[in-house]
């Protein structure tokens, strides 16, 4: 377990801790030697954390010190970072933005003394966007398949034939180039892929498929028959 990990966890058994925790217990709990429970103790009370004991009678942590109610290890966060990374390269322009207030609400929920901890980033995601599709907010197909709305939209296949299409869309999946949206066709009375970059119009439809989304995803897993060509 690397250092910045067990001073986070350090952190969290003394937290919850009822009685004093002496750095044998800790060691235990995280496999590490006594020694390098010591010289945690001593790093944190560097950063100002207020531990208080010492050798032999046990660590506490002072009232006062407080953590946000979900708290990340290094790892974790560090696979948050990743992840946000990664959407930058989506052509999803409102997850991207959402990526960047999440990071921004990461960083500002950090306590203080551990906020040194995230300086030093090394995570990047590296490769070239995709392009953000000129006919079709992803933003909107989040939303239709969130709320079981059918969507009409203008489509020419990989052929160039142009046909228009309601659809019921269940799913999104991200590729380095575009996006597909995963859909029942009404026209098909299948399930279809339909790339983002190929949609030439799309907008709500004025109807729902509520209560079906489940269903329709259970059996595009099922059966993968949206690798068929739209």
């Amino acid at each position: 377990m690397r250092k910045a990990s067990r001073l986070f966890e350090i952190i969290q058994i003394l937290r919850l801790a009822r009685k004093p925790v002496t750095a044998a217990e800790i060691a235990a709990q995280l496999e590490v030697t006594v020694r390098s429970i010591y010289r945690d103790i001593a790093a944190l009370q560097a950063m100002r954390v207020p531990i208080e004991g010492g050798r032999g009678i046990g660590y506490i942590l002072r009232p006062g010190f407080t953590l946000p109610p979900l708290m990340l290890s290094i790892e974790e966060t560090e696979a948050i970072v990743l992840a946000l990374a990664l959407l930058e390269r989506t052509g999803d322009t409102g997850l991207k933005q959402a990526a960047k207030q999440v990071n921004r609400k990461i960083a500002g929920v950090v306590p203080p003394p551990l906020a040194g901890l995230f300086s030093d980033n090394a995570l990047h995601a590296w490769g070239s966007p995709a392009p953000v599709p000129e006919a079709v907010d992803l933003a909107m197909v989040r939303r239709a398949i969130r709320d079981e709305q059918k969507l009409a939209l203008d489509y020419r296949d990989e052929l160039g034939r142009a046909t228009e299409r309601t659809i019921r869309p269940i799913a999104l999946i991200y590729y380095s180039q575009t996006a597909n949206i995963v859909a029942w066709c009404e026209l098909r009375q299948a399930i279809r892929n339909f790339r983002a970059d190929r949609v030439e119009h799309c907008g709500p439809a004025d109807d729902f498929f509520h209560g079906q989304g489940e269903r329709l995803r259970a059996l595009w897993v099922q059966g993968w028959t949206a690798s068929e060509p739209a």
